[in-house]
């Protein structure tokens, strides 16, 4: 097999990919209608599955809990490549004016799940159909739970997901990148994102005899003041924090002292010895205001997920390949995001790379954030996510099989119409 004929067999490949583009819309906006928020996925897993059997895919169910894994081996002995889409939904409130607007009051695909999962749905299709093409296995992992921490993917690694696997790749659809671009980062992509809960507890009584009570929103106020300078006052300037809180709760009447505040917020780093700093600062300090003012407060730190961390060396050979198959100009490096990801547990056990795939446009209304009640993508950007995944899975298991000069220009910027959006 020459390089040339690998060559015309991607861009074979890539064609049936364009074929499919109408079955991806299908499937992504069936998933948009009917979404499960995560640990209650039920349908979608069967979805996924009865899809990928059809197809003549090696189907392992329940793995992990409710992920689906699909197994296709190729013609002779190769390496093994993973390919990983997640598949719960949010509990938010669906506003869009379209048709495959969510059927289920406050559940919505809001972050672009039901996309990635149609994307693996198309390359499992392709890959099965193509099989005796190229060498080695590909693994599709469809993960649950990716939104809410623990999350689905190491669950799904202690039950063997990874089995085999020499290296794993994974996208997100990304709003807040333009159709057509693709971004990659080398290193630290994605934040350690963790989750804090502070109970604090005074002494209520009469809003016009404060000196008889502890006040248990004023103990809240100073130690949200204070939490706020820890980034500011105590971590290294150069090293990236946020410290956020997200929720207050406490109190009765206009007239009463509350008696107890509950905060609770989270906290974003990448380095681990900034992580650990400010866990102890957060304790600190909830301990000394309390104590100060007579009162008690309950300190919980919960630690969600580690920072995302893409191999370096995949890392920029996929985005050589990348500028190699699409367009130099369309290939950027993001700045990391301080948003937190599951998928950073599968680089811990093998090398691999998880970039970002421009959705938005405004002619669709794909302007709003990931979280939004009106989020949304610009559904060909599944196209050119498929598209990034299959070259890099194949140029993997192909062992690098394509130079510049043969396959430049291999994924075009897309050109069909706009689907119907409303």
């Amino acid at each position: 097999m020459t390089k040339l004929t690998n060559v015309e067999l991607l861009k074979a490949v890539f064609q049936s990919l364009d074929a499919l583009f109408p079955d991806m819309v299908s499937w992504r906006r069936h998933l948009h209608q009917y979404p499960e928020l995560s640990f209650e996925e039920y349908e979608t897993p069967r979805y996924v599955a009865e899809k990928l059997k059809n197809w003549g895919v090696e189907v392992r169910e329940g793995v992990g809990g409710r992920g689906v894994v699909g197994r296709i081996k190729g013609h002779g002995e190769g390496p093994t490549v993973a390919l990983r889409a997640d598949f719960d939904a949010l509990p938010i409130q669906d506003e869009k004016a379209v048709t495959y607007r969510s059927k289920i009051n406050g559940k919505m695909h809001a972050c672009g799940h039901d996309g990635h999962t149609a994307t693996l749905l198309a390359l499992g299709k392709v890959l099965s159909e193509t099989r005796q093409l190229w060498p080695g296995e590909v693994v599709l992992i469809h993960q649950f739970a990716e939104e809410v921490a623990p999350g689905g993917a190491q669950p799904m690694i202690d039950d063997g997901a990874l089995e085999g696997v020499d290296v794993i790749f994974g996208t997100h659809l990304w709003s807040g990148l333009p159709l057509g671009v693709i971004g990659t980062r080398s290193g630290y992509a994605m934040a350690n994102a963790d989750r804090f809960t502070i109970d604090v507890k005074g002494r209520g009584g009469h809003g016009a005899a404060p000196h008889e009570t502890i006040d248990a929103v004023v103990l809240a106020a100073n130690i949200i003041v204070k939490l706020q300078q820890i980034v500011s006052r105590r971590v290294d300037p150069l090293k990236e924090a946020v410290v956020t809180v997200g929720k207050i709760q406490g109190g009765s009447a206009f007239n009463v002292i509350a008696e107890r505040v509950m905060l609770e917020g989270t906290v974003r780093t990448f380095d681990a010895f900034v992580r650990e700093q400010i866990e102890q600062e957060m304790a600190r300090i909830v301990h000394s205001e309390t104590t100060m003012f007579g009162g008690e407060a309950t300190f919980l730190y919960e630690r969600g997920y580690d920072a995302l961390i893409n191999d370096p060396k995949i890392t920029e050979h996929f985005k050589t390949l990348m500028e190699t198959l699409y367009k130099a100009d369309r290939i950027i490096e993001m700045p990391p995001t301080m948003g937190g990801e599951d998928f950073a547990y599968y680089l811990k056990h093998v090398p691999g790379t998880f970039f970002f795939t421009g959705a938005g446009n405004s002619e669709v209304q794909a302007i709003f954030p990931h979280h939004h009640p009106r989020f949304d993508i610009d559904e060909r950007a599944m196209l050119l996510a498929a598209k990034a995944l299959m070259g890099a899975a194949l140029d993997a298991l192909w062992q690098h099989a394509w130079p510049a000069h043969e396959a430049k220009g291999l994924i075009t910027a897309p050109e069909m119409q706009l689907h119907e959006q409303s």
